[in-house]
This record gives structure tokens, sequence and C-alpha cells, in this order.
């Protein structure tokens, strides 16, 4: 099976299909060209979704990413990083391996196909000159045969009458014979020229064109051969990154297997756990009496000598909500005093981690300057010791400050982790427990508002509407109520923004009347004049009581 014997006649066929075959070829480049395109986007838009679904450093979202499961979700955010990174890795693969090696051979196939026809047009061209050589040489001798026929028809002609000279008749005849000579070379020519056209023809469809088409033939093949390995390493790219792609899913289930449901439910615990303890029972109250509501010697206002509750319904009454009621959002307090006990020490002790941090990293930088200046004492002509002075003097404050203001967090945090083991005492002040007295029931309505099941100091809306019931009913008998009066003194320490209703705002070293000792709840009750009262952090004041209020 030869192209050259099997195909002799069929040189522009043959040019047209190895000019196909150099098409598909370019065509299959263009292919996985435009695959490593895909894979490159598809990897791009594998990283920009893993990117954008992780969580934002320094971030509340990154503290909610405690949980097991939301680790689950970054561990296969990362995995799908890497995923991506190996679809990177086949782009790449087949760019060097199929693209620029193709690329390249294609240029060679080109310039081999172009000097093999060259080789064939130039063979083709050869043979028909042999056969003009031929064809020229066969009319010449086919000329001059007429013509010696001519002149031998006339010398007889002119040899048969008698009317004619003898010179003329000599005449004829040598004309005769000069062209039945150049008849006789033409023949010898034509001879000769056709035995050469023969042998060349031979030559021409028998050796070159054979081996020209061979060529041919097997610059087609091996382009067909290239083209199945192409294919075959386009296979094996893929299957290449098949078992990192594996470990990237196998990853991916470990991490969800990893998810631990409980631990998960510990953490919301430890979350959104507010110290406090459930409120007490409500008391029942007697209101058959008329006119005038029975107050029991137990009650909050007896202990403070009054006759009239501690605490009204409704919205006449001016600062005397429970302070924790959340009615706006504002400025965190630097204490953390507007949470509830337990997240205001995890608060405080992460502010202490974090301060301890930055101390010790100045600490490390104030040793690497020392030494740096040790060898500059040393050295001299590496550097001069005095011009480190500054920067250790810089560095020796900073750590100076950070240990103040660490042990103003430590004091917080201490006051904070020294109330939460004293449960009898906040269940006394949230129960309304003053002294092993029983409870005064209006004190509980407010308790309820105080620490709500889920620790937050948001007043739920049940328990709202309840007081606003309640409100409507009593706040003509409570109208009139006389102001608390004055315990003590208090002199500011901090400015504090009241910006919770029933709290109010201070500033750094005013004074102030007490009319409410701190329960063990943290707040103070204060009074500015007649109209302004409230509760502000214990720690924020310097409380000074009278003499007889101690007593009492």
């Amino acid at each position: 099976m030869s192209w050259g014997t099997e195909l002799w006649d069929q040189f522009d066929n043959l040019e047209k299909h190895t000019q196909w075959g150099i098409d598909i070829l370019e065509k299959y480049i263009k292919f996985v060209k435009e695959r490593t395109e895909i894979e490159l986007s598809y990897a791009k838009q594998l990283r920009n979704l893993s990117k954008k679904y992780q969580p934002k450093k320094n971030s509340k979202e990154e503290e909610e990413y405690k949980y097991t499961s939301c680790k689950a979700f970054i561990s296969t955010l990362n995995e799908m990083n890497d995923y991506a990174g190996q679809h990177e890795v086949i782009s790449e693969n087949m760019a060097s391996q199929i693209i620029v090696d193709l690329a390249r051979y294609v240029q060679e196939l080109k310039q081999e196909r172009k000097s093999n026809f060259h080789d064939g047009r130039k063979a083709q061209q050869h043979i028909e000159t042999c056969w003009k050589q031929l064809e020229s040489s066969k009319r010449r001798f086919e000329r001059d045969c007429k013509e010696a026929d001519r002149a031998q028809q006339y010398f007889e002609k002119m040899d048969a009458d008698i009317n004619v000279t003898k010179a003329d008749v000599e005449k004829a005849r040598q004309q005769a014979q000069i062209r039945h000579q150049m008849a006789e070379d033409s023949k010898a020519d034509y001879s000769s020229i056709l035995q050469k056209f023969n042998h060349e023809q031979h030559e021409y469809y028998h050796t070159h064109i054979p081996n020209i088409f061979q060529k041919i033939q097997e610059m087609e093949e091996r382009r067909i051969v290239r083209m199945g390995e192409s294919m075959k390493t386009y296979a094996e790219v893929d299957r290449q990154v098949i078992p990192i792609i594996g470990k990237c899913l196998d990853g991916i289930v470990k991490a969800a297997e990893s998810i631990d449901q409980k631990n998960d439910s510990q953490l919301v615990i430890e979350a959104y756990k507010s110290g406090f303890e459930p409120p007490g029972d409500i008391e029942f109250e007697d209101y058959t009496q008329p006119m005038k509501r029975t107050v029991s010697d137990n009650s909050l206002s007896n202990s403070r000598g009054e006759g009239k509750p501690d605490l009204k319904f409704g919205g006449k009454s001016k600062g005397k909500l429970w302070p924790f009621i959340k009615k706006n959002k504002g400025a965190t307090p630097e204490d953390f005093s507007n949470l509830p006990p337990e997240q205001r020490r995890k608060k405080l002790q992460q502010k202490v981690d974090e301060l301890n941090k930055e101390i010790q990293k100045e600490m490390d930088q104030r040793d690497a300057i020392t030494k740096m200046k040790d060898v500059y004492l040393k050295n001299p002509q590496m550097g001069d010791p005095a011009s480190l002075d500054h920067k250790l003097a810089e560095v020796s404050q900073n750590i100076e400050k950070l240990r103040l203001e660490t042990q103003k967090f430590e004091a917080w945090l201490a006051e904070v982790e020294g109330r939460l083991p004293a449960r009898n005492e906040q269940a006394r002040r949230q129960s309304g427990l003053y002294d092993s007295q029983n409870p005064p029931t209006v004190n509980n309505c407010a308790q309820d508002r105080e620490s709500s099941p889920d620790g937050s100091y948001t007043e739920e809306q049940n328990q709202e509407s309840e007081v606003k019931v309640l409100a409507t009913d009593f706040d003509d008998e409570f109208d009139d109520e006389e102001p608390l009066p004055a315990i003590g003194t208090c002199k500011a320490l901090y400015t504090f923004e009241g910006q919770n209703e029933g709290t109010i705002s201070v500033v750094e070293g005013e004074t102030l009347y007490v009319i409410e000792e701190d329960k063990g709840d943290g707040w103070t009750r204060i009074r500015r004049n007649e109209d302004e009262e409230g509760y502000v952090p214990t720690s924020y004041v310097e409380v000074c009581l009278d003499k007889n209020a101690k007593d009492s």
C-alpha cells in the first residue's frame, strides 16, 4: 500500500488532503488552548468563591467561626482553593506538553510538506518540458516530411516536362534532395527526443513521483501518530491530578466528620451565658384592701423607712427602670459594664490577654534593641549606641503604658471574678431579698426584665406588654411618689455615658447624691437633681455613705 503506486495521478488531491490534515491538527491545538483557558477561568472562579466566603479578619464573623461546623466549612474552602490549584496545573501542563509542542511540530510539518510538493511540482515541470520538446520535434519532422514530398513531386513534374530546361530540372532535383535530407535529420532528432522522453516519463512515474509521494505519505502518517500521542497526553494530564483532587475531597470529608454538635452547643453556652440566677417566684399581691395596698413589713420600701414602693410601672416614672433594659445602641463602656457578668468577665479576660501579648511584643523589641546596643558598644564601627537610646526609651514608655492599662483591666476582672462566685448575694438581689427579708412583689416584676432567659438585657415583648398593662392600672396611684432620700454622696472617678434606659451620664470629678447603694450587681443608684437620677457602674464612682445610712 503506497501512495506512489496507488495514487500516482492524484497529485492535486494529495496536496489538498495534506493541507486538510494540517488544518485538523491546528484545530485540535485550538481546542486544547480553549480547554486551558476554561481550566484557568474555572480555577480563578473557585479561588474567588473560596475567598468570598472566608471570614474577614478582626471581625465579628471571624469570632463566629469557632464552632466545629464553621471550622469544617473553612477547611472546605481551603480544600477548594487547593482543588482550584490542580485545575491550574492541568492548564499549565496542557499548554507546555501539548500546545507548545504541537505548535512547533505544525511549523515543521508545513515546511516539510512545502518541500515535498515543491519537488513534485519540479518533477512535473520537467516532464512537461520534455513532452513539449517531443511534440516540437514531432511537428518539425512532420513538416519536413511534407516539404520533402512536395519537393520530390515538383522535381518529377519538372523532369517530365520537355519544355523545362535542364538547369531548372537539376535545380529541382537538388532542392528535393535537400528537403529529403532535412526530413531524415528531423526523423533522427524526433527519434532521439522520443527515446529520451520515454526514459524521463518512466523515471517520473516509477521513481520520482513514488519517492515524493512516499515521503508525503510518511509525513501524513507521522502527523496522525503525533495527534494520537497528544490525545493520550491530554488524558494523562487530567489523570495525574486525580490523586491530589481525591486528597482534597478526602480533606472535605474529614472536615465534615470532625463536626461535633455537642462541642458547638457548649460553645453557645460559653458565648451567651449571663451568669445570673433565674428570677424567683412572684408573690401574690392582695388588692382586696380598699384604696390602699397593704405593704409587708419585709418589703423594700420598709427597708428604707418609706411607705411607697421602690419602682413604678409605666412611662411616668423617670430614671427608675432597671438599667439593663436596652433601648438603643451606644458606645461600649471601657470596662464592658453593659454586659452580663459572665460575658463581661470573658471580654475583660480577652482584653487582658491582648494587652499581655502586646507587652510581650514590646519587651521582645526592647531586648532586641538592648542586644543591638551592646553590639554597638563592643563594635563602635557598626553604629552609634546613643542612636538607640530614644527608641529604647520609647519602647519602655509603651511597656509602662500597657502595664498600667493591664492593671486597670485586671482590677475590673478581679472585681467581676470576685463577685461571680457569690451567688447568694446575687440571688438575693435578683429575688429582691435584702437582709433576709421577704421579696417584694414590685421588685420581682422588675427582676423579670432584668435577666431574660437567654441572658440578654433586652426587654421581652410579653413582659413589656405586661408592665404596660400594670402601668395603666397603677400609674395614678404612684404619681405622687416622693423621691428617695439621699443616703450619701459619691464622686465620679471616670466619665460614664448612660445610653441605656435607667442609667445616668456622669462626668469625671462630678459629685452626686447616692440614693441606693450597690446590692451586688455592680450598679449604684444616684441623683443629680430632682428630675435626674439613674444607675451608674459602681466601679466608676467613689461612694461615701452617711453614718446613719450605714447603721440602718
